[in-house]
């Protein structure tokens, strides 16, 4: 297993951080390859009773139980291609957390993004542990406490782990910003346990 920093928030919310839990070629690599295989699309969701387009494209990979309703989105899973299968085995084994769902989000730019928001659905229980697995390029993720308004920023790419668990899904919020710096893709793998 990589070397994972660990980073207590307060109150029950942790982190941990692997910079390189993949090899930085593997990762590489194997963004390609997703990104020409997998089924990402735009979907359309409502915000403020508006339907837009979210600012980045996606695809659902879980069991065939687990449908995703969020934002007025219904999504069906697709099934697991080898590459996320393999990857959802080994963080399993690693974290010990029996993933059965993957959310993946390409940011083709800096005018993609994902706005504030916590992954606190009644689905993933009081207090998931949520495993983000991000490649290619790095980009700026951003946490921000409910309450204190306090942040902590990362730079997320390259095959890098941050997984959030304990209670930061109720007491923090995160993002990743628009940017209007000139940066690569990216392509973030977030790992969660669907009840």
């Amino acid at each position: 297993m990589a070397d994972m920093t660990r980073e207590d928030l307060g109150d029950g919310a942790w982190l941990e951080l692997a910079e390189r839990w993949l090899d930085p070629a593997d990762a590489s690599t194997l963004m390609v390859r997703m990104v020409a295989t997998l089924p990402l699309r735009t979907e359309l969701v409502t915000v403020f009773g508006r339907q837009r387009p979210q600012p980045r494209l996606t695809a659902w990979h879980a069991d065939p139980q687990c449908v995703y309703r969020y934002s007025g989105l219904e999504l069906k899973p697709s099934p697991w291609a080898p590459e996320l299968a393999s990857m959802r085995d080994r963080l399993t084994n690693e974290l010990g957390v029996p993933f059965n769902s993957v959310l993946v989000n390409l940011y083709r730019d800096g005018a993609d993004s994902m706005g504030w928001h916590a992954d606190d659905e009644r689905a993933f229980g009081e207090s998931p542990t949520i495993a983000s697995v991000s490649l290619g390029a790095p980009r700026r993720f951003v946490l921000r406490h409910r309450e204190t308004r306090k942040t902590r920023e990362f730079s997320l790419g390259g095959g890098s782990l941050l997984v959030m668990g304990g209670t930061i899904q109720t007491g923090w919020q995160h993002a990743v910003p628009k940017t209007t710096r000139t940066v690569g893709s990216r392509l973030n793998l977030t790992w969660r346990w669907f009840r």
